[in-house]
């Protein structure tokens, strides 16, 4: 359904310089499929979600790779034939409902547009297909007449849902889905998001940065650290036997209910994204970095089955820390 080949992005900087924020990332999803982009602010998880849709912010470019939609390279299109393809075959819901939403608007008067522009439906069908789209995202028909500041926030992230779902797009991504939610909250949303995809078959790309959320609801996991994937691989096995120290150091930040056990903690920071380092990019925070890992830059390579990894390492048991 998705497949993204050598994808670079860069933006540009004050005095006509550029930085690339996304590198070379490659990934796909099959139809059906679920997958999560994992990273830390500023790993270029958004704006890889942002490429596909064809909504890159002002300054920032595709410097080379494709997405292909179905068959279909997105890359070099105009606004105007993404327009057409946006809504009807791939969909997004953005992080915050509060700002996505229109204040100014109840949310029949943003959801019936795009049944309207997808499914060319008015007059009686209209209606009741707004009832129907607020139906099968748990939602009373009276919330078509509400604004925005009515709902709760589950609520208003369920009515962000209808209205990406209305053109029945066979791709929907959801960035950060679940950040302004309380956790009961974000239990619920997650499991109508399954529900909503058994229903109607579309594939996911949750873009996250909370590991235990990936580890519930995705199928497999690519971890993106400093706008490169160091990662990537089934949500089983990379929890099991991560490939990367990064991978590694986030997996053992996550507490175990019921078990006491000292979490670890990564030193330092990410580096800028207009730095340029010589080596790995994450060596200057690696406890198993090696004079090599300064030196040199690992290749994405393949690993035991559908794995990839961005390390010299092979796997844990081959690390030493110094």
């Amino acid at each position: 359904m998705l497949d993204i080949r050598g994808l670079t992005i860069s933006v540009r900087l004050r005095g006509g310089r550029r930085a690339t924020v996304v590198d070379n990332v490659s990934f796909a999803i099959p139809p059906g499929g679920t997958v999560g982009l994992v990273g830390e602010s500023g790993s270029g998880k958004t704006m890889t979600s942002l490429a596909i849709m064809g909504l890159l912010p002002p300054g920032a470019r595709i410097d080379s790779g494709e997405i292909w939609l179905a068959g279909e390279n997105l890359v070099g299109k105009s606004q105007a034939e993404l327009q057409r393809i946006r809504g009807r075959r791939m969909a997004m819901v953005m992080q915050d409902a509060m700002t996505a939403l229109d204040p100014s608007y109840t949310i029949r008067s943003q959801l019936a547009p795009s049944l309207h522009q997808h499914r060319k439906l008015s007059g009686g069908a209209l209606q009741a297909a707004v009832a129907n789209s607020l139906e099968q995202v748990h939602l009373p028909p009276t919330v078509a007449k509400q604004y925005p500041h009515q709902l709760s926030g589950g609520m208003r992230q369920r009515a962000t849902s209808a209205i990406a779902l209305a053109g029945e797009p066979r791709l929907l991504i959801a960035d950060e889905p679940t950040t302004a939610l309380d956790v009961t909250t974000q239990a619920r949303y997650l499991k109508l998001l399954r529900e909503l995809q058994a229903e109607t078959g579309f594939a996911l790309l949750l873009v996250t940065h909370e590991l235990l959320v990936v580890r519930h609801v995705c199928q497999r996991v690519v971890m993106m650290y400093a706008s490169q994937v160091v990662e990537e691989g089934p949500v089983a096995d990379v929890f099991e036997r991560p490939q990367h120290p990064y991978t590694r150091a986030l997996i053992g930040a996550i507490p175990v209910l019921g078990e006491t056990v000292e979490l670890t903690s990564i030193e330092g920071q990410a580096p800028d994204s207009s730095e340029i380092l010589p080596g790995c990019r994450f060596e200057p925070r690696c406890v198993f970095r090696q004079s090599v890992c300064a030196e040199e830059r690992p290749d994405l390579t393949l690993r035991d089955g559908s794995r990839r990894a961005r390390c010299f390492g092979t796997e844990p048991g081959g690390w030493i820390a110094p």
